[in-house]
């Protein structure tokens, strides 16, 4: 049976203070964010029934699952967060950008925390080919992302990750630009399913390789968690709403490029917190 999913969007870091701050190369969690991190795991009811928990490699991802999750590390002292390239941020901005594997070997692997970056190769930050900052690159990555959850012998797992992926992950963008490119907030969780029917298209009706999308649906629980109606929308409804998600990025000026973000101005999106998120 197909695991279980809990995808997390990472703590506050310091690019979330201000779009001045997107120059920062992949940067730290503030002391908010450590924070809320500290109410994650408080709040978060599933931390006995974690058998996998899985990040992207950016610090920020990874000081959340870190902090976040320290009960399942507690418990389970063998267990590491699996660091996954495919589940990076979607732009080619400094902040989104990861360090090389030799930097989070330093910092993460040789002060013997319990961080997994096997899988995080040279060039993972190089945003071009798999890793470019493109539409099509970023749907075929999140299916990739999905693919290997759907494959996995784990029955509960948590990934963290990022605002923008998040929405190519769950193919979910309903509220897609209510923050700064995110409809997540800092440190929400949201837990998703596979669906039992095979989708042959993606979400803007392309036929995808392999004939399966691996689609995934939100539970009822989590949605009615969040305040929403339990019943997710339709594969149809969520075709219309990725094209509302999408419009409503390009009018913040938030083109996955650097090239297109120049030709863009970045505004829109709710402040919380004297923060865009």
């Amino acid at each position: 049976m197909a695991p279980t999913i809990h995808f997390v969007r990472h703590a506050q870091g310091y690019h979330n203070l201000s779009t001045a701050n997107h120059v920062l190369p992949d940067p730290e969690l503030t002391q908010l964010g450590e924070e809320q991190c500290a109410k994650l795991k408080e709040s978060f009811p599933f931390h006995s029934e974690i058998e996998l928990v899985a990040a992207s490699p950016l610090r920020r991802t990874i000081h959340t699952a870190l902090l976040s999750f320290q009960p399942v590390f507690d418990a389970h002292k063998d267990f590491k967060i699996l660091c996954i390239p495919e589940a990076q941020e979607t732009s080619d901005v400094p902040c989104d950008t990861g360090s090389d594997p030799a930097v989070l070997q330093k910092e993460f692997v040789d002060r013997g925390l319990p961080v997994d970056i096997s899988l995080v190769h040279e060039g993972w930050n190089s945003k071009e080919g798999k890793w470019a900052p493109t539409i099509p690159a970023l749907r075929n990555r999140a299916r990739e992302v999905r693919k290997w959850l759907k494959s996995r012998p784990e029955k509960q797992i948590v990934l963290v990750t990022h605002g923008g992926l998040l929405h190519y992950l769950t193919e979910d963008w309903e509220d897609g630009s209510m923050y700064q490119g995110t409809g997540w907030v800092n440190t929400e969780y949201r837990t998703y399913k596979f669906s039992d029917s095979i989708d042959t298209e993606d979400i803007e009706g392309n036929k995808v390789e392999g004939g399966d999308d691996f689609t995934i649906i939100e539970t009822p629980e989590s949605r009615e968690r969040r305040g929403k109606p339990a019943q997710a929308p339709s594969r149809a409804e969520e075709k219309v709403l990725y094209r509302k998600g999408i419009d409503g990025w390009e009018a913040q000026g938030l083109q996955p490029s650097s090239k297109e973000r120049e030709t863009g101005k970045v505004s829109g999106g709710e402040e919380v917190n004297g923060s865009r998120i």
